[in-house]
């Protein structure tokens, strides 16, 4: 049974893009919102959160998830509020995370939306979707503290520094008592790392020599790339390795929209000549870190050590031009979607 007062706008994937991803390649439907059923839920959602991963998502390759299927509605992690349950664990009121998608509401048992219940906490609804996340902090956590295992005086470079991960490793690189080095495409995001977030130094690849830069914000060389470019920033960045330095890849979001692959890296035989560890990560093979993660961040936030910023884009509708806004070089923070009130 359909609720006559309850509306459900969505997306659906109409096309699979060969390039960057605009809006021919959804289309906005709407259809009555049903009833929970037993062991269900009825979540409005209130944010969605805007990754890098969404493009993935949408590609027919192999990753670490299936693709969404022609017809689907677009995959996205948000939070929401539940209106009504019929689960009895959940009730009405409760703050959730999950799976939710580009659309207005989800009806549907906990688990298919992998729902968590989010804290009472004296933080921004938005920090459950940047900080005190998976989509941010949990992903910046693991993957400086576990994956790349900072030594204090170690140098760590970070590309992507002005968005939601790279800005979190640089002042976790900071708090571990590490060089910090951020990659970004804006002065604007070079001066947000630096002059807020405690930085040593930012290069902006599109207006500086990276190489050259490197040489003068890192003298002695590159201990640890957190690298969420990859392409040529990648090449560069291993050219000023030092041995047994690590790299931590996150993410390749310069490569997300080749119609071609890309050959490289160009400078894969330093991984051998310089003993370098290069390890991939995905964070939802990590799920046994995300408590110590949460503890940590949040407290880090209480101390005054963590900051963030967020870009909100209003409205469900102008979900497909937030997608895009990810593959602008000056985008800074966290990229949001308000559904709702």
């Amino acid at each position: 049974m359909s609720t006559p007062s309850l509306s459900n706008r969505h997306y659906i994937l109409k096309a699979r893009p060969e390039g960057p991803p605009d809006r021919s390649h959804f289309e906005l439907r709407e259809a009555p919102v049903r009833e929970p059923g037993d062991g269900e839920v009825l979540v409005r959602t209130r944010y969605l959160s805007v990754d890098p991963t969404n493009r993935i998502w949408m590609s027919d390759m192999k990753q670490y998830m299936p693709p969404v299927n022609q017809g689907e509605v677009m995959r996205a992690l948000g939070v929401g509020v539940v209106e009504r349950s019929r689960h009895p664990d959940y009730g009405a009121g409760d703050l959730v995370s999950g799976l939710l998608g580009w659309q207005d509401y989800n009806v549907a048992a906990p688990g298919d939306l992998a729902l968590t219940r989010l804290p009472a906490l004296d933080v921004p609804l938005g920090a459950f979707l940047c900080p005190l996340h998976v989509t941010g902090g949990f992903t910046a956590y693991v993957g400086l503290f576990d994956i790349a295992q900072p030594r204090p005086g170690e140098t760590i470079v970070v590309s992507g520094a002005a968005g939601s991960v790279g800005s979190l490793v640089g002042q976790m690189g900071k708090i571990a008592g590490c060089r910090v080095v951020g990659i970004a495409g804006s002065d604007a995001g070079c001066r947000y790392v630096t002059e807020e977030l405690g930085f040593d130094a930012c290069i902006n690849y599109r207006t500086e020599d990276v190489a050259a830069a490197l040489d003068r914000a890192c003298p002695q060389g590159v201990d640890i790339d957190f690298e969420n470019a990859g392409g040529d920033i990648l090449d560069t960045v291993l050219d000023k390795m030092n041995l047994f330095g690590r790299v931590t890849i996150c993410g390749l979001i310069s490569t997300y929209n080749d119609k071609q692959p890309r050959p490289g890296p160009v400078r894969f035989p330093l991984i051998l000549m310089q003993r370098l560890r290069v390890q991939g990560f995905v964070i939802t093979d990590h799920q046994a870190r995300f408590p110590e993660a949460f503890e940590k961040i949040h407290g880090w936030i209480k101390e005054g050590r963590i900051k963030w910023r967020e870009r909100v884009v209003e409205g469900l509708e102008n979900a497909p031009d937030a997608l895009g806004m990810l593959f602008q070089p000056n985008k800074i923070g966290k990229l949001l979607i308000k559904v709702s009130e």
